[in-house]
């Protein structure tokens, strides 16, 4: 079977993918993801993945694309890559205590042919105060992350709970729901 082709540079995206043993090649999609005026966090992650998905698969006929998008909600405000440092500290600091909605969206398209879910991850913060906050910033630098921690890092310790269907959404792909499209496209998992 043809590779997958995962429309993404993310590290941590190309990591997950790779735990489902298929093969698989990368490549850069230029979308532009800013959000639309007043366009909720939910459809933001949805139109973004598809975008990518599209973006890619445009320049390669006949292969199936994946495009995936995560956007954090705090209180309806999508919440983006801090991307410095005081950025994480804020973002951090505005979801002590809070629940924050991680919707992650997963495209797969084929010459136009879109099969596509988005998945909700719920995470309750526990109350953080400024210390533990630098500290976990200094630590493991999270300025790529969307909502400025790792999950599947040291960021597990700033969370009372997590809700969600999907352990692998909170990271950046839902592989749950991504392995149903791909069986759906034809592809045989264990």
């Amino acid at each position: 079977m043809t590779p997958l082709l995962l429309a993404s540079t993310s590290r941590y995206r190309r990591e997950l993918l790779e735990r489902l043993g298929l093969p698989l090649d990368t490549a850069r999609p230029e979308v532009d993801e800013a959000p639309g005026p007043g366009e909720a966090p939910r459809a933001v992650a949805v139109r973004l993945a598809r975008a990518k998905a599209e973006a890619v698969a445009r320049l390669h006929p006949g292969r199936w694309v994946i495009g995936s998008d995560q956007v954090a909600e705090l209180n309806g405000a999508p919440l983006g890559k801090p991307g410095t440092v005081a950025g994480a500290h804020a973002q951090l600091a505005a979801m002590s205590g809070q629940v924050v909605d991680f919707h992650t969206a997963v495209s797969l398209v084929r010459d136009g042919e879109v099969l596509e879910t988005c998945d909700l991850t719920r995470v309750h913060f526990r109350s953080l105060e400024r210390a533990e906050i630098e500290r976990y910033v200094a630590a493991e630098q999270p300025l790529d992350c969307a909502g400025s921690f790792k999950c599947e890092g040291l960021g597990i310790s700033l969370f009372e709970a997590i809700d969600n269907r999907d352990p692998t959404a909170l990271i950046g792909l839902p592989l749950i729901a991504l392995g149903q499209l791909l069986r759906q496209a034809g592809y045989r998992l264990p």
